[in-house]
């Protein structure tokens, strides 16, 4: 294959994803005490609901969202999630057809995709690159590290937060959320744990989490450590908030945790990944390394709350 038969092939590709998704994704304009912005956002479903970044509509008063095709409404936000920076939106009037989601974990790095979106409040840009790496961690405003974070090459801009990362097929693989320099953006996976997230704030308007009120770090555990718990590392606790679920069970400062609901722990990461609606009020055991010998430990894990 030349030089233009691979141009040819590249084009024609990008140009797919952007006349099958183009249509479908929204300028986002925003109205608060603090002023006004501007953001992208993505048709999911029917009746009007939209997918975006919590960041771009956090604290909105007023929302309106604008299409290609001429079509414009007014948006209320249905539900918000800072700490995957996520919401969804609910247009007053019609919408363009839904987008298909994928799945981000079929990713692969080097793969194309296209980001589309409205970045510096020029409407319907396209972008493309590749997936420059995966399984990033991005820090949220809420104090939270959002797992398996795209990143990619594709130009992204103020704006484009809350648009779409697509895949040469056209699916929706990613929430365009973060520039974190030249020629590296950052976008929100779509995968089983961000539709749950979704799908709770369609239907509840938020999402319920677990909490034990511990942070950690991650260490290397000694060999003979290691040897016990089959695993080279752990998380060793750093804080532990007076009153939490973790200090009424005991948990103390120095602590390694290695195990937890019969989960291996090797980081604060893992910890918040067990910690999701159904952990809430249930007993789980942790074990932790502690004086030379395994403790198991008995915690009751309570919701989470952000105010």
């Amino acid at each position: 294959m030349n030089d233009r038969e691979a141009l040819d092939a590249y084009s024609q590709t990008v140009v797919g994803v952007a006349e099958s998704v183009l249509p479908s994704v929204a300028s986002v304009s925003v109205r608060s005490r603090r002023g006004a912005g501007a953001g992208s956002a993505s048709v999911i479903g029917d009746e009007g609901l939209l997918l975006t970044s919590a960041h771009v509509v956090a604290g909105a008063d007023e929302l309106e969202v604008a299409f290609a095709d001429g079509r414009s409404s007014e948006a209320r936000v249905v539900g918000e999630d800072p700490l995957s920076d996520l919401a969804v939106l609910r247009a007053t009037g019609s919408t363009p057809a839904p987008l298909r989601l994928g799945d981000a974990a079929d990713l692969r790095v080097g793969q194309l995709v296209v980001a589309l979106g409205n970045p510096l409040g020029l409407a319907g840009s396209v972008t493309a690159g590749i997936v420059s790496a995966l399984g990033r961690s991005l820090p949220t405003q809420a104090g939270r590290v959002i797992d398996e974070v795209i990143q990619t090459d594709a130009a992204l801009n103020p704006g484009n937060s809350g648009g779409v990362l697509a895949d040469g097929s056209g699916a929706v693989v990613g929430v365009n959320t973060a520039v974190a320099g030249i020629g590296l953006g950052l976008a929100v996976p779509i995968n089983s744990t961000t539709r749950e997230i979704i799908d709770s704030l369609v239907a509840y308007g938020r999402v319920r989490r677990a909490w034990l009120g511990i942070a950690g770090v991650q260490i290397q555990l000694p060999p003979d450590v290691a040897a016990k718990v089959g695993s080279a590392k752990g998380m060793q606790v750093v804080t532990v908030v007076t009153g939490s679920p973790a200090d009424v069970a005991g948990i103390r400062r120095g602590d390694i945790v290695v195990s937890l609901d019969r989960q291996t722990i090797v980081s604060a990461t893992a910890v918040q990944r067990l910690m999701v609606e159904n952990a809430i009020d249930r007993l789980i055991e942790m074990t932790v390394w502690r004086n030379g010998a395994l403790v198991d430990v008995i915690l009751q894990p309570k919701e989470l709350s952000l105010s």
